[in-house]
């Protein structure tokens, strides 16, 4: 009997090369990633302490309706852009539910370059746990909540102030570390 073939020196480095540049594209794949995540988490909003914007936009459920940022005026308000394209709007979809079962503010659905029967099937297959849904078909009125993508999600206060953004899904963690303060502050304010 043979003993097994010992492989060559020279086989073995033949494929170190190889292994070096693959174990340094993971690595600066990975860095990327995590510097893409932290830095969209990290935007800071020029709107927050300013007037959220103003729009008139349809109703998902009620297409020939328009609400205005008027009509939403008087009490806070949570605005949640999503999308049924979007994966991480699913992440953060049962965590927005218990806060709207809540009631403890409006949370307003802000539906971002969708289909209309899409946006509408995605509803029916998760919830619905928003107390109005709004429509950007185009994405214009985005353009000037300074939105670019989803999901995002804001607080606007009954003075219709931009009080809170957050860029990402809205996660137990972030709900009990940032957004909930702010709801509580509000409500200390009424």
């Amino acid at each position: 009997m043979n003993p097994a073939p010992v492989p060559s020196r020279r086989s073995a480095a033949r494929w170190l090369p190889l292994a070096a540049f693959a174990l340094l594209a993971a690595l600066l794949f990975a860095g990327v990633m995590l510097s893409r995540n932290q830095d969209r988490e990290a935007l800071p909003s020029p709107l927050i302490g300013k007037p959220a914007p103003a729009f008139e936009l349809p109703v998902l459920h009620e297409p020939g309706r328009l609400v205005s940022s008027q009509e939403l005026a008087g009490e806070p308000y949570l605005l949640n852009v999503w999308g049924s394209w979007c994966p991480e709007c699913r992440i953060e979809h049962p965590v927005l539910t218990g806060f709207a079962e809540t009631r403890r503010m409006r949370v307003i659905g802000y539906n971002l370059k969708d289909e209309h029967a899409d946006a509408l099937r995605w509803l029916e297959q998760f919830g619905n746990p928003y107390w109005l849904v709004l429509t950007d078909y185009s994405g214009e009125k985005a353009i000037d909540w300074g939105i670019y993508g989803a999901p995002e999600t804001f607080i606007v206060d009954g003075d219709g102030i931009i009080r809170w953004k957050h860029v990402g899904p809205v996660t137990d963690e972030v709900m009990q570390r940032d957004l909930l303060p702010v709801v509580a502050m509000l409500e200390a304010e009424r």
